[in-house]
């Protein structure tokens, strides 16, 4: 009587290969929930205020006037925003129940709102006829018609948000993310065709990081699936 073999081979090229993960996410999985949370709101503040820090020490503030710097301040908070808001709107902060964050986007997109607003009103404070210019899309400079694209996008994305409750929710949505969209690339694109008080590394770690937590936001709402179950329907 012969024994049989076991079929699995022993060789060294048919071990299966153990995944391992980076030792800094082991780290960061093992770390307490707490630990966890303070260590995202970390970096999501040290993204948003970093720009901030980074631009009062621009040696162009000495030539402008105060109207005009609290103008400049207010398009940088504004687009630090940008960067929170779509990850308040898919509930993904820690330490924030869905509600609470919906709630919370709400409320920073009033504030993202006013913020646009005095950057335009400081910016027509300095120079009227420029900033009306801008507005009717008379500027030869690019980076001022990709500024008014976003402003207008804004306005038009906190609008559709009052207008909610009497909109179908697939219409809504679809307005909404185009919307925002549209302000995140034309906010982004301003910024970076600048050469102004922001410093160019900041501004640029910022606005990749903004236009992330919109794709990721977009990813996790996937609203063109509202769109291909409508049409099955």
């Amino acid at each position: 009587m012969t024994v049989g073999r076991s079929k699995q081979s022993f060789c060294a090229h048919c071990w299966p290969v153990p995944m391992t993960r980076p030792l800094t996410l082991n780290l960061y999985l093992n770390l307490p929930d707490r630990a966890r949370a303070a260590l995202i709101w970390g970096a999501l503040a040290l993204a948003m205020f970093t720009p901030l820090i980074a631009a009062s020490a621009s040696p162009l503030l000495q030539w402008r006037e105060p109207i005009y710097i609290v103008a400049g301040f207010a398009g940088i908070i504004g687009m630090a925003l940008m960067l929170v808001q779509p990850l308040l709107a898919i509930g993904i902060l820690p330490g924030l129940s869905l509600q609470n964050s919906r709630r919370l986007h709400r409320y920073v997109g009033l504030f993202l709102v006013l913020t646009v607003t005095c950057h335009v009103v400081g910016l027509w404070i300095t120079s009227p006829p420029d900033v009306i210019d801008v507005i009717l899309f008379r500027s030869p400079t690019p980076f001022a018609v990709w500024g008014v694209l976003a402003m207008w996008a804004v306005f038009g994305a906190a609008c559709l948000a009052v207008l909610r409750p009497r909109m179908p929710l697939r219409v809504w949505r679809w307005g909404h993310t185009i919307l925002v969209a549209l302000a995140v690339i034309g906010t982004v694109t301003h910024a970076m065709q600048i050469i102004g008080t922001m410093e160019q590394v900041t501004k640029t770690v910022l606005s990749a990081l903004v236009v992330a937590a919109l794709l990721t936001a977009i990813a996790r709402r996937k609203v063109w699936l509202m769109g291909l179950r409508s049409r099955k329907g």
